[in-house]
């Protein structure tokens, strides 16, 4: 039979690379498939299909502060090779040149940006894959999902699945909410959100095509990303569009009230120089008047708004709705050297630590901030006044929520175990150490990609080991809605009893309730979740 190139698409990317090396062509083929919308043109990735910046929905300039429509549908077929635009923001997220920094992001700016990304091992084949949604951090105000951190063909190679990341709306454009002072934009404080549920729903409809399964269907995300998933589990318009969650150091308790966010939108129009009865000027002002008057907004989020949103995601309970979605909550061991990541910070000094850890006064409350040291020395005796510092910094600030939120799941009835916990204590090698494990760590690590982050993890054979145990923790999970795989010891679910957590390190081992005495001391304060 004639080699074509039809017959070579008929294959897996790897049956194809493997053909076209051995006829001798220069290329391989064209990878094309049909959409609902029209036909899009991949390209091979390291032996896999790879499509980047097809849209799921159409540009949302002419649709602000309202839910996005579907796609136009076009003719032809469309090159999906590049990254799509990354969403108006006011700051990118570039390499800093130094220090423990994430990989930069690349690609436009524009309100057209809903566009998301394929990785799979083949096409239109009759396999029902595992689908992994990737949802990217940098809080609901920035970054994006065009990151070669972010690459799926890893994951795609050892787990037979389909990766997929994606761009949305973030800060004012998907979060300001306008419904407080006009009738005309009643889901305007969630539209970020609902982006999401669009993509979401794009994965339901298209995925087979991509030999994915749209019955398996895990979203995870770290960071700001994680939190759009734990809210995604209290939203009405995605139950049923997704079947598992990992959350990595994100979580959300409570969304903002109305009576919170509305102020902040009323400083966000005066900066605009609009007042609060011509809210519909803001429709027609240029894009970066918009980025710019973003500062004047102390937080963006989703809104309970009792439409979209019509409870907190996990106050005062796990959401109902999603009780029989198996999920799994991490954090990394020193969320904080991240977030404070200054040579001062490294430099701390017994005298001048209880006036630093001003920096999360509003997790601390009222405690005596001398107490608060006395104690985590206690905890900590062989600890250096710096270490102190980014673990009282990480028990109030970052892992406080996470502990919150598995607890509520382990209350929850649920017909069989449906919550498991991690936490990172792999520490990298970066400038002797220094860092631990700090905030974004585990992201290469779950997606086997540290080959892309030498300021991150390296690409130490240790490292590799480490990000093969997490990443096959992953692909297991959004296979079987379990986290066991041979690579681990035994992973049993969460309970309040046990809280047991799996500590994944060199080698990874279970252990139970690991920072307890932390956490009885946290316990102390009520949680505050920022924005409400």
């Amino acid at each position: 039979m004639p080699l074509t190139r039809r017959t070579l698409l008929q294959h897996s990317a790897l049956a194809a690379t493997a053909l076209v090396t051995h006829y001798g062509f220069g290329l391989a083929p064209d990878p094309v498939v049909k959409l609902r919308a029209g036909r899009v043109r991949g390209a091979l990735d390291r032996g896999l299909f790879c499509f980047k910046g097809i849209p799921y929905g159409a540009d949302t300039v002419k649709r602000r502060f309202q839910p996005a429509l579907a796609p136009t549908p076009w003719t032809g077929v469309r090159d999906a090779l590049e990254y799509g635009p990354r969403a108006p923001q006011p700051t990118g997220r570039a390499a800093s040149g130094h220090g423990f920094y994430l990989p930069p992001e690349t690609g436009p700016v524009s309100e057209d940006c809903l566009h998301l990304n394929v990785w799979t091992p083949a096409l239109n084949d009759g396999r029902k894959r595992p689908v992994l949604v990737y949802i990217h951090g940098g809080g609901y105000n920035g970054w994006s999902a065009n990151s070669e951190i972010y690459n799926g063909v890893n994951l795609c190679r050892q787990g037979d699945a389909v990766v997929v990341t994606l761009n949305h709306r973030l800060n004012l454009f998907g979060y300001l909410y306008l419904a407080g002072l006009s009738t005309e934009f009643p889901d305007s404080g969630n539209v970020g959100m609902l982006d999401l549920v669009l993509a979401l729903e794009w994965v339901r409809d298209n995925i087979d095509r991509f030999g994915g399964d749209p019955q398996r269907v895990l979203i995870f995300g770290q960071s700001g990303g994680g939190a759009k998933c734990a809210t995604l589990m209290a939203m009405p318009a995605a139950r049923g569009l997704f079947h598992r969650v990992l959350t990595m150091s994100g979580q959300q308790l409570t969304g903002s009230r109305p009576e919170a966010a509305t102020p902040r939108t009323e400083a966000v129009l005066k900066a605009l120089g609009l007042t609060t009865d011509r809210t519909n000027g803001i429709l027609t002002l240029p894009m970066e008047q918009l980025i710019a008057a973003a500062h004047a907004s102390s937080y963006f989020g989703p809104v309970r708004d009792g439409r979209t949103l019509p409870r907190d995601p996990f106050s005062p309970d796990a959401p109902p709705l999603s009780a029989d979605v198996p999920m799994i909550l991490g954090n990394t061991h020193d969320e904080t050297r991240f977030f404070f990541p200054s040579e001062e910070s490294f430099g701390i000094n017994w005298e001048t630590l209880p006036k630093r850890i001003e920096a999360v006064a509003q997790y601390l409350g009222p405690l005596d901030r001398q107490q608060v040291v006395a104690r985590f020395r206690q905890i900590h005796p062989d600890d250096s006044a710096s270490d102190i510092f980014f673990a009282i910094t990480t028990a109030f600030r970052s892992w406080r929520g996470q502990v919150i939120e598995a607890e509520r799941r382990a209350a929850q009835p649920a017909a069989q175990p449906h919550t498991w916990v991690y936490e990172l204590d792999w520490f990298t090698p970066l400038e002797g150490g220094k860092w631990k494990a700090p905030h974004t760590l585990d992201i290469p690590l779950f997606f086997a990609n540290t080959a892309f982050t030498p300021n991150m993890t390296g690409d130490s054979e240790e490292a590799r080991t480490v990000a093969a145990g997490m990443s096959a923790t992953l692909l297991a999970f959004a296979a079987t809605g379990s986290p066991n795989h041979p690579g681990l010891p035994t992973w049993e679910p969460y309970s309040l009893e046990k809280r047991a957590t799996m500590s994944f390190a060199a080698p990874s081992k279970l252990v139970y309730d690991p920072r307890g005495d932390e956490r009885r001391f946290v316990e102390q304060v009520p949680y505050v979740q920022p924005g409400t």
